[in-house]
Order: structure tokens, then C-alpha cells, then sequence
């Protein structure tokens, strides 16, 4: 079976609603914080992602049952030390950085070693920024060059630890909130601003939890031992699934799109403020919480003409997955756009930054790079008519993603490989793009 897609023609202009699959990083998290509830918990709308599936099953390995009703998960908890752990666990996190992080902070009381390994990508990730902080509640690691397989074997005796988080990592952040959970006393945490869904998932929950927010920090305390219920929890859209659409339809002639019901937290938009920045017009309707979530409908309308931009770095964490998509906008608009300390694109699924400049380039897009700094050179003429084969870029999905909306808005002929990808974080991305009308062969 080919595992590629061919594109021949540009999208026709579209008029449509649309709703795409569940937030992955608040799937990843309802799963994990489920399995430490005591109870039952029903998780709807959780996205059946490959990244999100694995994390089923490895709760799963670990002692915890889950089913799947109708349109929402049941899972089953024994409380915050409820894993039933055995020698020789093996838990495989496909390529999921998320989950292979933020279960290490749940197994730091584990009596027995577990190994936690992912696939060829996934294992060229740096885990030092993760296993650093979680040895300092007492929990030991075992691995070769700081990668995966990796092994942990935790210790009853935890210890809560003071962290400085200087990534801007939600992973490190949260990995470091979940050790705190199994942890007698106060786990104190200086976290540069980052996603905050942890922290929104704590609060429902009833963890005993204090965040004192600042300009470029929060200062975050976890009082551990804490044994909450099981709940219930309605996942909202993926605003990084959404980016896809978004940009689509920007670069569209004569479309508009509405996409409902999507998660728009704050520590996440920032492609919407990029955008608009850059003449796009972007608007919110129907704007509410739930579970401490904002979510919205968006809507989106084509437009004929982008501004480039000396793109804020107070944007560049709360945009880190959409920047790739950001590029193909930059593309197209008049004048010369910078990005700057953009270090970590290339510690994602892929080196996705070294990947954004090759494809740039392969358009004919002039790119300018000083370490992680990039000058991106805009046309808004940029009509293509060539051939354009994409492949070798490590099954990154959303590499692949950003390929096909380029194949249908900027011309030319396309073959795209290892469309499958998609399945990794967005598994409804090419039925919902084929509802647009877009011809994918």
C-alpha cells in the first residue's frame, strides 16, 4: 500500500463549518490524570490519536483499566498510588514527547524499574531536561546519552523539590507537577510562561495548588498526597489541528471557514496574534469556559494581501507548534519577516526548523538563518508550477500537514510521503480537508 498522497490542483474557494479532533496535549493529560483518580472518570471527545491511544495502553500495562462507551472513555483509577507496577514493564510512547515525559512524573514512587522508550524520532529527543528535575525528588535513572530507552526506578522515600523551569517546557512543568502529586509536602516551581493546562486540570480536580502569576514567570507551589476523585471532561478542540484550516483558508481565493468549538487558552494562540499581526483576519464567536478552558467558534476569511513581521518572541511558546504553518503565511507577504530564538523547533518530532528552511527554500522563498534567528523573504506573487516531491523529514506530522496545505494553496504538481503520520496527533485531517473539496489522491 503507497504511503504517499499526490496533489494536481489547488483548492477551490470554500464556504464551510467544521469541527476538528480533541486538544492532544489536554487528551494526554485527562488520560494520565484519570489513571490517578479514585474512580471512574469519563473523558469525551478525547482525540484517538496514535499519540493519545498509546497512552491508553500504557495506563493499561501499568494496572489500569479503560473502555471506550458511545462518544466518551470510561477509565478506572486507585488514586494517586495506584499504578501496579511488575519487573520488566515496558512502556512504549510511539511519538509522543508528551506522554513519554509526563509519565516519567508518575512513576518517580515506583518500586520496580519500568523502561519507557518511543520510536526512531521520539528516541533522538534530549530527556535530560525531564530526568534532572525528577531525580531530585529521589527517583533514579538509567539511559545512554540522555535519551530514550530509558529506565526509572523510583523510591518510597520522595522528597518535594524547589525547580526552576527556563525552557518555557510545559513538558518539564508538568512532568515536575505530577511527581509532586505522589510527594508528602510542598513542591515549589519557577516556571517560565508556558501552556498551563496542568495547572487548569489541578484546580478542577481539587489539588491543593497556589500560582502567583508575573510578566515572564509563574511561581507555582503543588502540595502532594492529595487523593482526588474520579470526573468527568469534555476535551475541546485542537487549536494546533485548527492552524492547518486556519491557513488554508487564508491563502485561499475567496473562502471562508468557521471551526467550532476550539480550546483558545491564552498559553496557545499565539498564531492567532502572529496572523492578524500580518493582516489576517481572524475573529472569536461564542466565546466561553469550561473546565477553566476558554473555547470558541473561529472564524476565518480569505485575503489577498499579508504584511510581513518582526514576529514578538513573547509569541514563540505559545505558537511553537504552528510556526511551521506561520512560514508558509510569511511566504506570501510583502517584505522581509524575522523570527528569532526559535531553538526550540528543532528539539521537536523532527529539527523542524532546519526542515521549514529546506522546504522554504525548495519554493524559491529566500531564507536567511544566524543560529536560530531566520529572515524569511515574502512574495506575494509566489504561484507555483513545478514538480515537488516531499519525503525524509522523520514522519513529523505536522511537516507533512504543512506540506499539503502549501501543495494546495501555492500551485504546482506534489508528492507527499508517509501521509500516514497524520494518525499521530490529527487522524481526521484529510477527511475534513477532502469535505473543503480539495482533490488528494
Amino acid at each position: 500500500m503507497k504511503n504517499y498522497i499526490t496533489i494536481k490542483d489547488k483548492i477551490k474557494k470554500f464556504n464551510k463549518k467544521i469541527e476538528v479532533s480533541g486538544d492532544k496535549s489536554i487528551s494526554i493529560r485527562c488520560v494520565l490524570l484519570a489513571s490517578q483518580a479514585i474512580g471512574k472518570s469519563k473523558i469525551y471527545n478525547l482525540l484517538e490519536s496514535d499519540d493519545v491511544l498509546n497512552s491508553l495502553r500504557s495506563i493499561k500495562k501499568l494496572g489500569i483499566e479503560y473502555k471506550k462507551i458511545k462518544n466518551y472513555y470510561e477509565i478506572y483509577g486507585f488514586g494517586i498510588s495506584g499504578f501496579n507496577t511488575h519487573k520488566k514493564t515496558v512502556i512504549n510512547a510511539g511519538n509522543s514527547g508528551t506522554f513519554a515525559r509526563l509519565i516519567l512524573g508518575l512513576l518517580v514512587d515506583s518500586k520496580n524499574q519500568i523502561e519507557v522508550k518511543g520510536d526512531q524520532s521520539l528516541s533522538k529527543r534530549d530527556f535530560s531536561r525531564i530526568t534532572e528535575p525528577l531525580s531530585l525528588f529521589g527517583a533514579n535513572f538509567f539511559s545512554e546519552k540522555k535519551k530514550l530507552p530509558l529506565k526509572i526506578t523510583g523510591t518510597e522515600f520522595l522528597r518535594p523539590i524547589k525547580y526552576n523551569e527556563e525552557l518555557g517546557s510545559a513538558q518539564c512543568k508538568s512532568a515536575v507537577m505530577l511527581a509532586a502529586l505522589k510527594t508528602a509536602g510542598i513542591t515549589k516551581i519557577k516556571a517560565k510562561k508556558s501552556r498551563n493546562h496542568t495547572e487548569l486540570l489541578f484546580r478542577k480536580l481539587g489539588v491543593p495548588i497556589k500560582i502567583i502569576k508575573k510578566a515572564n514567570y509563574d511561581y507555582i507551589e503543588v502540595k502532594g498526597k492529595y487523593n482526588f476523585k474520579g470526573f468527568e471532561y469534555h476535551v475541546p478542540g485542537d487549536i494546533s489541528s485548527s492552524s492547518f484550516f486556519i491557513v488554508l483558508t487564508l491563502l485561499s481565493r475567496n473562502s471562508s471557514l468557521t471551526i467550532k468549538n476550539v480550546n483558545i487558552n491564552n498559553t496557545r494562540t499565539g498564531i492567532i496574534h502572529i496572523l492578524n499581526k500580518m493582516n489576517a483576519k481572524i475573529l472569536y464567536k461564542n466565546k466561553r469556559k469550561m473546565n477553566g478552558e476558554l473555547i470558541s467558534d473561529i472564524l476565518i476569511k480569505s485575503r489577498n494581501r499579508f504584511k510581513s513581521i518582526n514576529c514578538p518572541k513573547k509569541y514563540n511558546s505559545s505558537a511553537i507548534d504552528e510556526f511551521l504553518v506561520i512560514f508558509l503565511v510569511a511566504a506570501k507577504a510583502e517584505g522581509v519577516s524575522t523570527f528569532s530564538e526559535l531553538d526550540e523547533l528543532n528539539k521537536k518530532e523532527s529539527p523542524r526548523l532546519e526542515i521549514a528552511i529546506n522546504f522554504l527554500r525548495k519554493i524559491g522563498i529566500k531564507v536567511i538563518r544566524n543560529k536560530n534567528d531566520i529572515k524569511i523573504y515574502g512574495n506575494p506573487y509566489l504561484n507555483l508550477s513545478g514538480n515537488y516531491i516531499i519525503k525524509n523529514f522523520m514522519k513529523d506530522h505536522r511537516v507533512m500537514m504543512m506540506s499539503t496545505i502549501a501543495a494546495l494553496t501555492l500551485g504546482g504538481k506534489w508528492k507527499i510521503y508517509d501521509a500516514s503520520s497524520s494518525k499521530t496527533s490529527f487522524p481526521e485531517f484529510f477527511r475534513i480537508i477532502k469535505k473543503l473539496g480539495a482533490n488528494i489522491f
